[in-house]
């Protein structure tokens, strides 16, 4: 097999319902609810930009349609902007869709599972490896370090299987994620033997969580095609990647960075209150009205 050392596609499974964010996501989706001023997508998207991809593959349902009009041309806006003279205004709007960047959009008919929203790029993805981002979770790197899939297509460049992003997690929140075990290879990588989705602490065979970023071998399409459904009634993505542990392998990857776990109300504070304080336009201000906050009360 030739040598993959770029990943020039990204898959985004958007079609999830919201539920822990209503009634603000009764009439949009989650993954436009803006940290600051700019949505949650756009902030997966540019990460994958950043990582070289230039293929955005947007797995959407109903009532998602938001997420496509962010990303088209916006003749109205855009005229309006310039005839103002608004031209970084301008500049914003157009830079986030590049011209050297393609979106496509596909339909997941029913809610059956990460794994099945990811089996429903296929046709897109093709036969090459790809990346999977969960907007959910919004990522960034080590202070001015690389982003966390910018990491991970290097070392994908390297061991060419399917990586998963981890990080440890409290002994007590290990239900909440796909749990890995395995050998060790570096301070970074391990090749993952055992895999778990959402077990009970007691069964967690260790505290090494899946993030939110996945590259992936086409391998897993036919895995999870193949596969009786998992926790939860769903087709789990989990299970299709665990397939290839005895094939292909699959390795594990500790990011530097940090992740904001977006899908719930306090991760999606700690990520507007801390994007805020660095946010170059508001981050004075807004540090100076948290100081003077009395927070005994």
């Amino acid at each position: 097999m030739k040598k993959v050392t770029e990943i020039s596609k990204a898959v985004f499974p958007v079609a999830g319902l919201g539920t822990r964010f209503l009634p603000a996501t009764k009439a949009q989706p989650k993954e436009m609810l803006p940290v600051v001023d700019r949505p949650l997508i756009q902030y997966a998207v540019e990460e994958a930009y950043a990582a070289g991809i230039r293929h955005m593959i947007f797995v959407t349902g109903r009532n998602k349609r938001a997420i496509e009009d962010h990303f088209d041309t916006a003749y109205e806006l855009e005229t309006e902007l310039e005839s103002n003279g608004k031209h970084e205004l301008l500049a914003l709007v157009r830079s986030l869709s590049p011209d050297d960047m393609d979106c496509s959009y596909v339909r997941q008919p029913r809610s059956l599972g990460l794994g099945h929203a990811v089996l429903c790029a296929q046709p897109l993805v093709g036969n090459e490896p790809f990346a999977v981002l969960l907007a959910d979770d919004l990522m960034t790197g080590e202070g001015d370090g690389p982003g966390v899939l910018t990491q991970m297509v290097s070392a994908f460049g390297q061991l060419q299987t399917s990586l998963l992003a981890v990080q440890e997690v409290p002994a007590a929140h290990v239900r909440r994620y796909g749990i890995v075990a395995g050998d060790r290879v570096d301070d970074r990588v391990m090749r993952v033997r055992q895999m778990v989705e959402k077990p009970a602490p007691e069964a967690a065979p260790s505290r090494l969580g899946v993030a939110g970023r996945y590259i992936l071998t086409p391998g897993v399409f036919e895995r999870i095609r193949n596969q009786p459904r998992g926790a939860g009634g769903e087709i789990q993505l989990t299970d299709g990647i665990a397939g290839l542990m005895d094939t292909e392998g699959v390795h594990a990857f500790r990011y530097a960075g940090k992740r904001y776990d977006c899908g719930s109300k306090e991760g999606f504070l700690e990520a507007t209150v801390e994007f805020a304080l660095r946010h170059p336009e508001v981050g004075a201000r807004f540090r100076a009205y948290l100081q003077g906050l009395d927070l005994s009360a």
